[in-house]
């Protein structure tokens, strides 16, 4: 997560400062007990996601009519997807050190959610926001307010490395011409 030169496509966030050894140290050492409980954590992620945004359900076909949070959690593709939510989280903390392995995988991720799904990247936004919500919320003893700075930082690199693949892509180019 290195700073660098930002696209030139005014959609795309500015590039927030690369993490220092410290904060990385801090996403590494919180990230250990959120991951301990990855399924449940992840499950939690989406239910709130999808009862606060619903519009999101429109991506997931297999559970896009479902209302009630508990069935929500009842449901094996929502629990896939929550697991693949978090092991792709899980990669990028486990490679903090590693920027072009970071980028990598980020990249796999827009492009997949851009070309395959076609979700609007303003849902990676969301989705971040939801998870710091939830991992301050469920781990209260361990995501203070620095924590959470720290956090939301790599939340912020994140969006800017997903946005760049839809970029890459086209996305914005084109989602911008068709209104």
């Amino acid at each position: 997560l290195l700073g660098g030169q930002g696209g030139d496509c005014e959609d795309r966030p500015e590039r927030t400062e690369p993490l220092s050894d410290s904060e990385r140290e801090i996403i590494q050492d919180t990230w250990g007990h959120v991951y301990k409980n990855c399924e449940d954590v992840g499950v939690s992620v989406l239910i709130r996601f999808f009862v606060n945004f619903p519009s999101a359900k429109q991506y997931f076909s297999q559970f896009q009519d479902m209302e009630d949070p508990e069935e929500m959690e009842q449901s094996s593709q929502l629990r896939q997807h929550a697991c693949r939510v978090m092991n792709a989280l899980n990669t990028v903390v486990e490679n903090l050190n590693d920027p072009e392995k970071v980028s990598s995988v980020l990249a796999l991720v827009g492009k997949a959610h851009a070309i395959k799904h076609k979700v609007e990247p303003i849902y990676f936004k969301i989705l971040s926001g939801v998870i710091l919500e939830v991992l301050s919320e469920d781990f209260p003893d361990f995501f203070t307010a620095e924590v959470q700075l720290v956090w939301t930082k790599l939340m912020g690199a994140l969006y800017w490395h997903v946005t760049g693949a839809y970029t890459d892509v086209g996305w914005l180019q084109v989602s911008s011409s068709a209104v």
